[in-house]
This record gives C-alpha cells, structure tokens and sequence, in this order.
C-alpha cells in the first residue's frame, strides 16, 4: 500500500476539501484507505461515503502505543492500493505547545508519512514560500514532499506562487483547489455539518473531485506516496466475548470509531444495530451500546418515539447492561433542552441535558472512576476525548462517578467530575478508543455481560 499524508499549515487552510476532492478523482481509478489523524467523527463519514470503505482515526493519544497505531494503520489493507490520511488543525498543532505532542506532525513521524501541504493562498504570492520554508525547517524529520494551494481565483495567482515556493523551497508545487462557491460545505460545531444533512452533497463532492483533476498533477502526487513495508503485528491481548451487542445507530447517533466495532466484531462480539429513531422495539440482546452524535437535532422525533423510549428504560431497569457515550448521556437524562423547548428523553438518569450556545468542554482527558463502573475499576485510567455544546445537570440523588482531569504539557490545567451510573446503566461525556488497553476493553466487555472474559 502506498500511503501519503494531506495536512494543513492552519485549521481552514483547505485541506479536508482538498481530500475529499483526492477521494473522489483517485477513487475511480485506485483502491483507497482513508483515515483521519484525530477523534474527528464527521470527516471520517465524508471520507467512507465517497470511497465506499469505513474511514478510521488515527490518534496517539488515545491509542498510545506505537505498534498498536502501525497495526490500526495496515490492517486489512492486502487489496489497498493507497492510504490516504486527513491531518487535524496546523500540522504542528497538537495538545499545549509541543508540537510532537498528539499533533498531525507526530503521526507523520510514527507512520512515517510523506507529507502534502495544503496552504490557502488567496491573500498572498512570494509569502506562501516564506510559510512553506518555515515548515520544513520547524522539524526536519517531517518529510514534507509536496504541496497544494487552495482557494485561488486565477492560474495567473497560482503560477505566481509555484514559481516562488520552487524556487526558495525545492519543494514541488503540485496544483491547486480554486475557489468556488458551489462546492462550500457548511460547518457546525467546530467541524462540518454531517454528510447525511446536507442536500446534494453528492453535487458538491463530485466538483470537488473534478477541480482538483483539473488542477493537481495527480500523477506527480501519485509518485510522491511512500511504499508501506512495515510488518503488521495484530495486539493479543484481548479476551474472546460471546455477547449480543445492540447498538444504537442512525442520524442522531452515528459517531462510533470504526476500530471501535471491528474490534467488537474480531473477539467474537455480534452487533445487531437498531435506530432509536426510526425502531419501536429493541433487537434481542444482552447489552446496548449507545454512542454519541446530535441528539439535539432530532430531538423531537426522539421524544416521540414512547415505544424505544420505554424499551430502553424498561432494559435498564431490569438490570439490562448499558454502555453510553455523549449523545447517549443526553438521551438516557429525564429531558434534553433546546433554547426555548423541552424535549422528554428516557429517564434512566434523574438529569436534565441542555444545550449552550458555546463549546462547554472540549479536547483530550483522563478519566479516572471513583468506584467501580461499567467502563472501568476504581483507580484504573481511561484516555478519552470530549467535546460538546451542553451541560447535564443531575438530580440531587444522582452523583458522578469519575473523576476527570486535562493535562498539558505535564501540568493538570483543569478537573471536573463526570459520568454516572445506575444500577448497570453506564454514560459519560467521555468518547473512548477500545484499542487504549486491553485490560480496559476486557474489564467493560465483562461488565456488558461478556462473562467469559474474566477467566480467559
């Protein structure tokens, strides 16, 4: 598999458009493995609609160990003929200020990936050179192969500033995205607005594919991807489960890690989906996952839908296991609120979510449980990621069992509690990666009822 890594000198320089407009052209004639450096789950969902393969996330924060990320990379890719991966904000952009730390740059180094820049250009010409110089000397192990102007009105422009980057840089200017319009994606929350919400977002992808064919020396491009020789060593360490999961996907729950579910499904784990949406009655099963997404914006068909409703709090009340992440705390809470409406949710947990108008957490933390939980034992920690525009305020006999903490460049800059859980029925704020820790995974699988795990 040849492999390459499309990054950004800032967040909105272009680049996910430029890699959905990669996507869609080398689509048609390669076999491709998109991925997404980060906990990004929007972008991963544009990247599998396009080429009809799940997009995975590549983050070493929450997979730490090298050799599990190398294996998350190169699984299942016999029959792939490119991986192509999406950066996150600024190639050097990660958490605090070291820029090995968790940024886009650290897993070009660990994956070793040749890297195409992606730098909007539309206010600049010879400057664009000054910008591109600087990156390649911040950190010389980043090898930095190539690079992509975005947003251009004119050949002229683009002409202008190849001329100038190749001459100060060595570094091969490739093409260029111009601007246009008609192939804008909306955004919300720091992120785009989901693909299954947009109207003619198939329009939008395919000019966007057809630009950068018109505009980007492919073929260079193609040339500039680096052969993957690493070997793949699969992680042992995870317990075999017999266990019927449902979990709970469609438009208002969707952000779930692909590797996430394949693990479910490598150790013997049988998914059985269900939409709390759309679905009256829930699959047979012996625990429920559900994960996080925009329950806010289909709050009122969730509210309507009694019979789900009442099927899910009648699991948790007869000691059914249930795991929730994010959207699934809101959903499992007694109402979510909207502004000016109020929206009746399940009601396993005594609290109320409401929406805030800004980003109330956001980013990497640990978490670590005050008691023993559905997630994890007292004292064991879990990595994880949050990220959302909404409290949940619980009653007054409702306490939170873990205990969270931010850590930046070696110094706790924030605590707060989180999560809860009644009786088997767990949900947090946290978005957790399976592949962290065995022993995590194991532990959780347990308490969903995967009983053989605790002696295997």
């Amino acid at each position: 598999m040849k492999k390459i890594l499309i990054a950004g000198v800032t967040s909105g320089s272009g680049k996910t458009s430029v890699v959905l407009g990669l996507l869609a052209t080398l689509s048609k004639q390669y076999q491709i493995q998109p991925y997404k450096v980060g906990p990004d789950y929007v972008d991963t969902k544009f990247h599998s609609r396009i080429v009809g393969r799940d997009s995975r996330n590549l983050d070493n924060f929450l997979v730490p160990d090298a050799q599990t990320l190398n294996y998350l990379f190169n699984r299942d890719t016999e029959k792939i003929d490119i991986g192509l991966v999406e950066g996150v904000m600024g190639l050097y952009d990660g958490l605090g200020i070291d820029k090995d730390s968790h940024s886009t740059a650290s897993i070009a180094k660990m994956l070793d990936l040749p890297v195409v820049l992606v730098v909007d250009g539309h206010a600049a010409s010879t400057s664009v050179a000054a910008i591109v110089k600087g990156f390649q000397v911040f950190d010389e192990k980043v090898n930095i192969a190539g690079v992509i102007i975005n947003n251009l009105k004119s050949d002229h422009h683009f002409q202008l500033i190849k001329g100038a980057v190749e001459k100060y840089d060595n570094i091969p200017v490739l093409g260029y995205l111009p601007h246009c319009d008609e192939i804008r994606l909306p955004s919300r929350q720091l992120g785009l607005v989901p693909d299954n919400e947009l109207p003619q977002v198939d329009k939008k992808i395919a000019k966007l594919g057809e630009l950068i064919a018109d505009h980007v020396d492919l073929p260079r491009l193609v040339g500039l991807m680096k052969e993957d020789h690493e070997p793949i060593v699969a992680p042992t360490d995870f317990h075999p489960a017999h266990l019927r999961l449902g979990v709970g996907y469609d438009d208002a729950f969707s952000f779930y890690y692909e590797d996430n579910l394949n693990l479910l499904n490598r150790v013997g784990v049988e998914l059985k989906f269900f939409s709390p949406l759309q679905d009256h009655q829930l699959p047979d099963v012996d625990a429920l996952y559900l994960g996080g997404g925009y329950p806010e914006e289909f709050a009122s068909e969730l509210a309507a839908n009694t019979q789900m409703k009442a099927a899910i709090k009648q699991f948790s009340e007869t000691g059914g296991p249930i795991y929730a992440e994010c959207g699934g705390l809101m959903y499992l809470g007694k109402r979510l609120v909207d502004h000016d409406h109020s929206y009746e949710m399940v009601g396993v947990f005594d609290g109320v979510s409401e929406m805030t108008p800004r980003l109330r957490r956001f980013g990497y933390c640990f978490a670590e449980p005050i008691q023993d939980t559905i997630l994890a034992k007292k004292g064991s920690q879990v990595r994880g990621h949050e990220f959302h525009h909404s409290t949940f305020a619980p009653g007054d006999q409702l306490k939170p069992v873990l205990q969270m903490k931010k850590v930046i460049d070696g110094q706790v800059v924030s605590q707060w509690t989180g999560g809860y859980q009644v009786r088997n029925t767990f949900a947090s704020y946290l978005h957790i990666h399976f592949y962290q820790d065995p022993t995590i995974f194991n532990q959780l699988l347990t308490s969903l009822g995967a009983m053989e795990n605790a002696n295997s």
